[in-house]
């Protein structure tokens, strides 16, 4: 869960709401992390296993045609969202990097043409786009390898991540202004449709952010009691994620203006500028781009084995399913994630964040939901589940609640790009299956 995600959207976070009221977004998207957490406990107490949601859509829809449906989806989802949120993390990454080289804003390209039904498109690309690519290209490589080196390191590269968060923490608070960090413009607790919607949009951000709360449920086959220790990993994290972010946000708007935070590129390097000088700004400028560096190429690595391990299980494209011929790692898979990540380089960071949520709001995160009150409903299995969530089915309604609230206060564009990823695949399923589809699988399992 720590790390670019902070260090990246403070500014776009505050400028959701126009100010420091956005931080009720954190409060708001914490309890819906913890609410869709215990739908992920349960889930996995149930089906313990690697794979996560789609390990839980095999186990518990198996080769219905239903089940082959909603286990494609996930995957062909996946295809639309994981390469956001890899490439987030080198956009991220150049936007410090511009700190150190101010060049980078500069347009690299400028593309001009007609485009039918569209109109004059003008297209400028700068040279920090060009650098997120390279830092694909180049983390590319360092992930094209066995798992063993690879993992190796990752853990080398992590080792900055938790200094770097804690440093400014620490760094903020002693210089902590209460003036600064509570100044919220006039009618900042108005509710009409621009706070609604502003709100929606700072649930996303922090939603991004604490993305990651669920990781332990993709490696189930190896936690020991996981009817215990998922639930409580998954609470104790987003605990303890939600206070470290919150604080980090809360300590910068008590150095640096708010307004000023919204323009800034680089915050926290920004922060340190003003508290310890140009010297000390290097090295945390440094220290964050070790911290994209990490993020970016985790997830290139764990994201890279889901459609290869589909595919092996015969649910998706077979061609996916090939190693390396020396190296035995999925190269073909690895390539696919990592190239249209460089492709999605290309756009702004806001609308990378906003399309992965919404590319993945509906199939994953509603489909779990769905899935849990599915469950609680069949008879062979009431009264069996090791791990029950309190209070159901409030938590679960909850978190429905709030990743729907986040996918209707989305950007139209972000929202159809969800929607269409969906038609798509819906479209690309009946494609890859047809092949397969035999009478007796039409119709959905039932309880």
């Amino acid at each position: 869960m720590v790390g670019m995600g902070p260090f990246i959207t403070i500014p776009l976070f505050l400028a959701t709401m126009g100010g420091p009221q956005a931080m009720i977004g954190w409060v708001l998207g914490a309890i819906v992390a913890l609410s869709d957490g215990l739908v992920w406990s349960e889930l996995a107490a149930a089906f313990p296993g690697s794979g996560g949601t789609y390990h839980f859509f095999d186990a518990i829809y198996g080769e219905s045609r239903f089940g082959r449906g909603v286990k494609f989806l996930f995957v062909w989802q996946f295809l639309f969202s994981a390469p956001l949120e890899v490439a987030s993390g080198a956009i991220g990454l150049t936007q410090y990097a511009g700190f150190l080289w101010p060049g980078l804003e500069r347009t690299a390209w400028h593309i001009t043409a007609a485009v039918p039904l569209v109109g004059l498109l003008d297209w400028h690309v700068a040279w920090g786009k060009v650098l997120a690519m390279g830092v694909m290209l180049a983390i590319t490589v360092l992930a094209y390898r066995r798992i063993e080196v690879a993992g190796r390191l990752m853990v080398v590269l992590w080792v900055g991540v938790l200094v770097t968060v804690i440093w400014v923490i620490v760094a903020g608070f002693a210089h902590f202004d209460a003036g600064l960090a509570f100044d919220f413009p006039p009618g900042a607790w108005t509710v009409d449709r621009r706070f609604v919607m502003g709100l929606g949009a700072a649930v996303a951000i922090a939603m991004y952010d604490y993305v990651g709360y669920y990781q332990v449920c993709y490696l189930g086959d190896e936690v020991v009691d996981p009817a215990r220790t998922i639930p409580r990993s998954i609470v104790i994290s987003v605990f303890v994620v939600a206070i470290a972010y919150l604080a980090m946000n809360v300590s910068i708007v008590g150095v640096l203006p708010w307004r000023e935070v919204i323009e800034s590129k680089h915050v926290a390097t920004d922060v340190m500028l003003r508290l310890h000088g140009e010297s000390t700004a290097h090295v945390v400028t440094l220290l964050i781009i070790w911290t994209g560096l990490a993020s970016t190429f985790g997830a290139l690595l764990g994201y890279s084995r889901v459609p290869y391990a589909a595919a092996c299980a015969g649910h998706f494209f077979r061609g996916l399913a090939k190693t390396h011929p020396t190296g035995e790692f999925p190269h073909r898979s690895l390539l696919l994630i990592s190239g249209l990540s460089t492709l999605a380089c290309l756009a702004d960071l806001e609308t990378v964040i906003a399309a992965l949520l919404t590319s993945r709001i509906l199939v994953q995160f509603v489909g779990q939901i769905l899935t849990v009150f599915y469950l609680r409903g069949r008879t062979d299995l009431r009264g069996r589940l090791p791990f029950r969530m309190i209070l159901f089915p409030l938590p679960a309604l909850l978190a429905l609640v709030g990743w729907l609230f986040v996918f209707v206060t989305s950007q139209q564009r972000t929202v159809l790009y969800g929607l269409g990823s969906l038609v798509l695949g819906l479209a690309a399923f009946g494609l890859w299956d047809r092949p397969q589809r035999t009478l007796s699988e039409f119709d959905a399992p039932t309880p």
